[in-house]
């Protein structure tokens, strides 16, 4: 059985700190959601923000309706486990340059020459910073 809070909890954040995929699906789309895999990173301030490009279906989608929600679980092979995080989203102009060069060295091998030249590929593209605004979190285990 899952449990439900409105914040993390250090535990999350801590499961939610490792490279793993988040799929995210956004309100203001086609019947029922397409999920996504996205980038993400779990901040201090309990929120869960990722990058994209401001032309993407997803931003689209988020001006028409600010509601989404992000699921991470453990990969095969780990004890079951998975966290969803729903709420509101904003689309912020700044920090985004920033988190996607964390978010590439958490899960790239940036000693790899086409690593690099693929983040510089990213960094040189307009990038939006989407905040989830936790209303609901859910886990698994409680």
């Amino acid at each position: 059985m899952s449990t439900a809070t409105s914040l993390l909890s250090a535990g999350d954040r801590e499961f939610l700190g490792r490279p793993l995929h988040g799929f995210l699906s956004v309100a203001g789309g086609p019947q029922p959601p397409q999920p996504r895999p996205v980038w993400f990173e779990a901040t201090a301030e309990g929120t869960v923000q990722f990058f994209t490009e401001p032309g993407s279906a997803k931003v689209r989608r988020l001006r028409l309706d600010p509601r989404a929600s992000i699921v991470v679980a453990a990969p095969m092979g780990e004890a079951e486990r998975w966290v969803s995080v729903t709420g509101r989203a904003t689309l912020e102009a700044d920090g985004a340059h920033d988190l996607c060069s964390r978010l590439a060295a958490r899960y790239w091998d940036l000693g790899d020459r086409s690593r690099a030249d693929d983040l510089a590929q990213m960094l040189a593209a307009d990038l939006l910073r989407v905040v989830l605004h936790p209303e609901s979190v859910r886990r698994y285990p409680h």
